[in-house]
């Protein structure tokens, strides 16, 4: 697991299983038991705080990664891999992740 994988994780109810990206620092991430992540929705609403996947980025559907709902969770219920972002996009998520929190 490491800063900018696409994976499942399994929201409690009455979510469901969705793709998130992983925002903790990949150096730090061995000695956690938890890991910042961003939820990734096919609500796309366009805004600085998300950003853009499509099919391209072998997503299954066209989403955001929504950086207003930034959240740390256990890593033993994050799942399988789905993609990994390229450096464009971490740059991407870098602005949509100072956008959202303001700093």
């Amino acid at each position: 697991m490491k800063r900018g994988e696409v994976r499942w994780y399994r929201f409690t109810l009455p979510d469901k299983k969705r793709p998130v990206v992983i925002l903790s620092r990949s150096s730090v991430i061995d000695y956690l038991g938890e890991v910042t992540i961003a939820p990734i929705s096919s609500t796309i609403r366009d805004i600085p705080s998300e950003v853009f996947l499509s099919g391209k980025d072998t997503m299954p559907k066209d989403c955001a990664i929504n950086c207003d709902h930034i959240q740390t969770v256990s890593k033993g219920r994050i799942g399988a891999l789905i993609t990994t972002l390229s450096a464009a996009q971490l740059d991407e998520l870098s602005q949509a992740i100072r956008f959202a929190l303001e700093i």
